[in-house]
């Protein structure tokens, strides 16, 4: 893995994606700071990182862009396979080489509240706080990215389909308002997402007996549920867009306030992507 992690990190700076991921966030991050801070007098650093958050759905479509699609593309992924490690130490290895990118542009952020601290009163725990969750939002966006990539040999789709999966993600709180919230709505998104995961199934295992047993199992789950008592489903639409939201979750951590449920989530969503890419990769070793 440590191979893994020293040739991605090589890799991202001999190209473009990694200076272009740490100018653009650090960029954004004077723009906001001078806009909020200095020229507005608020001591709150927790505002600067609160509205860069937008700055992810175009940096980590184009540093993760590569990571896979790459391989694939100039087949050169056949080597991974090769090598004396295991695919989940791959794309650990891969996973930890651009959340440490991420991470070189945060301490140099990190010294914006000492800076601002010579000219007013900044709360420090909050201002660190937030900027822990912020390490953590993006490498949970890293993994969707990495995710994407494993998918195609094409960066360019790759990018594409990362960007809207983030763009989706970005607005869903605010989307979640115009969502129904009867019980009927309620089940219909649920039918939705089992055929989601039965096509999920399908995608890693390439079993259609095992896909449809999945969603047939799960399909059945709901209807007795909603036969049972329908009120359950009541107003879960706007419930559950608002929860899945990453950037929606982090604003709690905005307001001063440092929830460890909002970090678990975080790394919980890192955990399920970082699994898809592993079996993403695997299922592609077997059809080779």
């Amino acid at each position: 893995m440590k191979a893994i992690y020293k040739h991605e990190m090589a890799s991202c700076f001999h190209t473009l994606s990694g200076y272009i991921f740490i100018s653009f966030l650090l960029f954004f991050a004077g723009i906001f700071t001078y806009a909020y801070n200095l020229h507005g007098g608020y001591a709150s650093f927790q505002n600067v990182l609160g509205g860069i958050t937008f700055v992810f759905l175009v940096i980590v479509p184009i540093l993760t862009m590569r990571s896979f699609a790459e391989e694939k593309h100039q087949k050169t992924d056949t080597l991974l396979y090769s090598l004396p490690v295991k695919m989940p130490q791959v794309v650990l290895g891969k996973f930890f080489a651009l959340v440490t990118i991420l991470a070189m542009a945060l301490a140099v952020v990190a010294l914006i509240p000492l800076l601002l601290s010579a000219y007013g009163n900044v709360n420090m725990a909050s201002s660190y706080g937030a900027l822990i969750g912020f390490l953590f939002l993006g490498a949970a966006l890293i993994s969707v990215g990495l995710f994407t990539s494993s998918l195609t040999d094409s960066q360019a789709v790759s990018a594409g389909v990362c960007f809207l999966l983030l763009l989706v993600n970005y607005f869903l709180s605010s989307l979640s308002q115009y969502a129904s919230s009867t019980s009927a709505a309620a089940l219909l998104l649920s039918t939705v997402l089992v055929i989601m995961i039965a096509l999920l199934f399908w995608m890693m295992t390439r079993s259609s007996y095992i896909s449809v047993l999945v969603g047939l199992v799960l399909e059945a789950v709901l209807l007795a549920l909603y036969v049972i008592n329908k009120d359950w489903f009541s107003n879960t639409v706007p419930s559950i867009m608002k929860k899945l939201s990453l950037f929606d979750s982090y604003n709690t951590l905005l307001n001063g306030v440092f929830d460890f449920t909002v970090i678990v989530y975080f790394l919980t969503v890192m955990v399920f992507f970082l699994f898809l890419t592993v079996q993403s990769m695997e299922k592609r070793r077997w059809s080779d």
